[in-house]
């Protein structure tokens, strides 16, 4: 009897495990909605044509941002080649809240990390947790180009605020 209860109450445990696994994997995908990872992160999205079996692959299609350079929206997918396979949870999060890279670079700053920095930690690992359960989709987007080179893809000009 001892050893049944004990059986039951390991697998009431799983369960509830697997139920707040499940719970912050859609409190991330949520998040990634509301904070349209999707918007810039989509193959195709701004050609009008979002590819969805390429979901958060990264983008073909850059921001010119003058005197910095046309940056291409990467790869979130955790994909160890082209995404996110080989960053951390916490360096995830210290990229959306801070912008900066696990290799010390800074995101370009059309990357809103000001004001994902106010996620609660629940909600920033809730996302890196999203993002790192998704299918990997091995996309590489096109090479960041100084201001001074020349693109290899299209882009957009994008003026920022003083």
């Amino acid at each position: 009897m001892r050893k049944s209860l004990l059986a039951l109450a390991s697998l009431l445990a799983l369960a509830d495990a697997a139920s707040a696994a499940d719970d912050t994997l859609r409190r991330g995908e949520y998040l990634a909605t509301i904070m349209d990872c999707g918007g810039c992160h989509t193959t195709g999205v701004f050609l009008g044509k979002p590819d969805p079996e390429r979901y958060l692959a990264g983008s073909e299609v850059g921001f010119q941002i003058p005197g910095l350079g046309i940056f291409y929206p990467p790869n979130l997918t955790p994909d160890r080649e082209t995404g996110l396979g080989n960053w951390s949870a916490d360096d995830i999060v210290k990229a959306v809240r801070t912008g900066e890279r696990p290799d010390g670079r800074i995101l370009a700053p059309v990357m809103p990390y000001g004001h994902y920095g106010k996620l609660t930690d629940a909600d920033a690992y809730a996302l890196a947790a999203y993002l790192k359960s998704l299918k990997p989709i091995h996309h590489q987007v096109p090479a960041i180009a100084g201001h001074a080179e020349k693109p290899s893809a299209p882009y957009l000009t994008v003026i920022m605020p003083d």
